[in-house]
């Protein structure tokens, strides 16, 4: 991988004020507004309540870093800018991972700033090991966010994949408990949650908050490296499609 490369497409994604907008500010004032507004500040589990908004608003501005991510994709074929890379030394696999890891480490200030205010303004405290957990639990956790974002780019269009990405992010937000108490959905809602990547997101980190165990590490592992593989597989595929093409 081109590390040149990877620091130009980082740096084109903070840049962005579709990016500093609802990657940055969003999660933080979503995080904000539930804990401070719709929370009783007065109530014994406040404090467990808030760090489990912190974890879902976590999550979030990290899908939504993914979904960007894929945009700008969205716009570079469109604009022929990746016709353009094939033709340089670039390998296919040094774009896509570039375009992946890039995706990733956008969801930092979500991973960075959300914890930082629940801890300061909520009282969220958790030892080294919860904080540790929490943080590589949501980054290495939305790989296949990542992953989806790139696909959507790969398959929409500049115009198009704005309405896309937000009901991409929402809907499986909402299905996957990042809106809504996981304990509180109905029973089909909770089946339906299971299929999304963001509910294994949220049980995998959500021991280190709450002490719970909603699924198991083996279980989560599992059904997040199928949805890597499943969506790597495609995204690969698609872009040899799109490649022969030139």
């Amino acid at each position: 991988m081109n590390p040149a490369y990877l620091l130009v497409e980082t740096r084109r994604l903070f840049r962005s004020p579709r990016f500093l907008v609802f990657v940055v500010a969003f999660p933080v004032v979503m995080f904000l507004l539930q804990a401070t507004v719709f929370t009783d500040k007065s109530a014994p589990d406040h404090v467990a309540v808030s760090a489990v908004l912190m974890v879902n608003m976590m999550t979030f501005g990290t899908f939504a870093a993914a979904t960007t991510n894929g945009a700008r994709l969205a716009i570079e074929r469109a604009g022929g800018w990746q016709r353009q890379l094939r033709l340089t030394p670039l390998s296919g696999a040094g774009y896509l991972g570039g375009k992946a890891l890039s995706g990733m480490l956008a969801g930092l200030p979500a991973l960075i700033l959300v914890p930082v205010i629940a801890a300061f303004s909520q009282g969220v405290h958790l030892d080294p090991a919860g904080w540790l957990r929490v943080f590589l639990g949501v980054f290495l956790g939305t790989i296949p966010l990542v992953l989806l974002g790139l696909l959507l780019g790969q398959f929409g269009t500049p115009e198009s994949m704005q309405p896309i990405s937000m009901i991409v992010t929402l809907g499986m937000g909402f299905l996957g408990g990042l809106w809504i108490p996981l304990e509180g959905m109905p029973s089909w809602m909770h089946d339906v949650a299971q299929i999304m990547p963001t509910y294994w997101v949220i049980g995998l980190v959500r021991p280190a908050v709450t002490n719970q165990l909603l699924v198991s590490l083996p279980a989560a592992i599992g059904v997040l490296g199928a949805w890597t593989l499943i969506l790597g597989i495609v995204v690969v595929r698609r872009y040899r499609k799109d490649s022969a093409r030139v």
